[in-house]
């Protein structure tokens, strides 16, 4: 008893001991404890299986001597094939092997130990067990706009429209808890996996939504961005007018996440949105194929054809031909009505590409006015192809920063192993041969094929050609982030950055970097008018090249990202008062100015050759 008493009274001293050191700790560190939040503590999404196996070990023994002079660990019944042999036992012994011939027994061999090289022995078979960790996939939230009212495929609402956010758990007996984030800086949450934000009118920039889902398995999905614009467009706003037409919204999401259909790819990748009334005509993917058709005098083109022997221009002088190919004044007049049937006969596989990658269909149209002339097969002096003119620098561009496209070509090339390291840790030699592969993909010269042209290839390089344009797109914003640690929708508009893009694609990204750097180490914004000043004089050429494209007439028809306001609408926001261009702007003309033509024989034109 005595022993238990003083027990007793020993642990009560040492419990007030602790109480006084915890007392005085607080004292000394008053600040509160805080709590991490739930996505750093979260639980790694995998499982670990067990997976049965077996392992057959095999020895490469002598004839000679019967010594074992390589082990070989494979899990397949069949012979370890010579990358096994090769990894185990190096090159001489595998050498050795190949070179082995099966032991005949004859009239020089009449024992093992006579025959050369070496020969396979299974020595053991053991079954066993492993551990594998299995990635699980993560919750995922994705955006949408309702409550608009609008038509589908329209940016337009009726009314102020909500943002839903709808979390999906994919694993089994798990659900989502909450939905949490932040718009223009402000918390919310919503219990459950669906989550409606009201919006309220925006300024031309949008505001930043971020957002994320939290899962009963313990963890919480990625964090997800969204740029949000919300526009009032009409009278309606007008706070010192009667309202004389009805609400209108024009509503603009750049997400990831964004399920609806999106406009413009490379919007999405500068984070710019268009402007409110659609984008500039060069600029539009019209509803019709028709609205893409053109009349233009392209001599070029007038010359292949005629040589190609669809247009008899023998009457002419030198058969209708200049020295470098090209059509002359007769020629073209002869070649007028195939010229005219000949640049209008992509028209639907444009539309069809744009529609598909968020390319705009004019734009490609009117660079491969530029290019090609719409002759889309290979020019031996410079090696470029296809209806953009593609060349290995271009091919590079769209392997580097396109690695969907990547992914889809290079198996075609190389194996599926050596694609998988991508193509910037590919050796140089491997780099080569898929730039070569690419370029000769895309030419469409045939021999064998009608007119010397196969259609097919000239297709599939207007689908090459987006991805490479998509490709520079990203190339652009990361050479705008790199120079000012932004996104370039940040920091410039959408018509400006698809010229820094066109600049970025026909004179290189070393002269679209430091012209960009300069721009930024003197303060100015980052407009074309801008930038353009400081291009070196070797990159100078690149400013006609982009005047070129973006100010060819164009047939004026309604496109995808045409809006169905009212006439003469008025935006609540102030428009920015556009910078001059510092360059004068050059109407576009053919190679050869077309004087008015004299009397020549006029040929009935034969339809050209029907393709798939």
């Amino acid at each position: 008893m005595h022993m238990g008493a003083k027990t007793t009274t020993r642990s009560t001293v040492l419990t007030r001991i602790l109480l006084v050191c915890v007392f005085v700790l607080l004292v000394l560190n008053p600040q509160p404890v805080s709590s991490v939040p739930l996505p750093s503590e979260s639980p790694q999404r995998s499982v670990v299986l067990s997976v049965d196996y077996t392992t057959y070990e095999w020895w490469l023994l002598s004839w000679k001597t019967s010594q074992v002079v390589c082990q070989i660990y494979v899990e397949h019944e069949s012979w370890p094939d010579d990358s096994e042999v090769l990894y185990y036992c190096g090159n001489t012994i595998l050498s050795q092997w190949q070179r082995t011939s099966a032991c005949v027994y004859d009239d020089l061999i009449t024992n093992p130990q006579q025959c050369p090289g070496l020969y396979l022995h299974l020595a053991n078979v053991t079954p066993s067990t492993r551990k594998v960790e299995v990635k699980l996939p993560p919750a995922e939230v994705f955006i949408s706009i309702v409550g608009c009212g609008n038509v589908p495929g329209d940016n337009q609402c009726s009314s102020l429209p909500f943002l839903r956010m709808e979390a999906i758990e994919p694993l089994p007996n798990e659900q989502i808890i909450q939905i949490l984030g932040t718009l223009n800086g402000q918390p919310f949450t919503c219990p459950g996996e669906i989550c409606d934000l009201p919006l309220a009118p925006t300024g031309m920039n949008g505001v930043e939504v971020v957002f994320w889902s939290e899962s009963s398995y313990g963890d919480a999905s990625e964090k997800f961005t969204a740029q949000v614009r919300v526009i009032p467009w009409g009278e309606f706003a007008n706070p010192d007018a009667a309202p004389a037409d009805q609400p209108v919204y024009y509503v603009d999401v750049l997400s990831s996440q964004y399920q609806q259909e999106s406009l413009s790819s490379c919007s999405n990748i500068w984070q710019a949105f268009l402007p409110v009334d659609g984008a500039p005509t060069w600029l539009n993917t019209p509803l019709l194929s028709e609205n893409l058709v053109s009349f233009d005098e392209y001599y070029l083109l007038a010359g292949s054809l005629i040589k190609q022997g669809l247009v008899d221009a023998s009457a002419c002088e030198r058969g209708g031909l200049e020295s470098n190919g090209a059509a002359n004044v007769c020629g073209m007049e002869l070649a007028r009505p195939y010229v005219n049937e000949w640049q209008n006969r992509f028209d639907a596989e444009i539309l069809q590409v744009a529609n598909s990658t968020g390319v705009p269909a004019q734009l490609m149209k009117n660079i491969f006015s530029r290019e090609s002339q719409f002759w889309p097969g290979i020019y031996a002096r410079v090696q470029e192809a296809g209806l953009g003119q593609m060349t290995e620098l271009g091919a590079d561009a769209v392997l580097l920063w396109n690695p969907a496209f990547f992914t889809q070509f290079c198996p075609l090339v190389l194996s599926e192993e050596t694609c998988q390291r991508g193509f910037g840790n590919l050796d140089e030699a491997q780099q080569v041969m898929l730039r070569g592969a690419l370029v000769q993909k895309v030419n469409a010269s045939c021999l064998d094929c009608p007119v010397g042209i196969d259609l097919t290839q000239a297709n599939f390089s207007i689908s090459v050609f987006a991805r490479g344009l998509l490709a520079n797109c990203e190339q652009v914003n990361q050479v705008i982030y790199n120079a000012t640690g932004k996104n370039a929708g940040q920091l410039s508009t959408y018509e400006d950055l698809w010229k820094f893009t066109l600049l970025n694609y026909n004179a290189g990204s070393g002269c679209l970097s430091r012209a960009i750097r300069q721009t930024v180490t003197n303060k100015q914004p980052l407009i074309w008018a801008n930038v353009l000043q400081y291009l070196e004089p070797v990159c100078q050429a690149g400013i006609a090249y982009v005047d070129d494209i973006s100010n060819m007439p164009v047939v004026q028809g309604p496109g995808i990202g045409e809006l169905l306001a009212t006439p003469n609408p008025e935006v609540v926001q102030t428009t920015p008062t556009p910078v001059p261009t510092l360059m004068p702007t050059v109407t576009p003309t053919s190679i050869y100015p077309s004087p008015t033509p004299p009397e020549y024989p006029v040929q009935t034109p034969t339809p050209l050759p029907d393709y798939p």
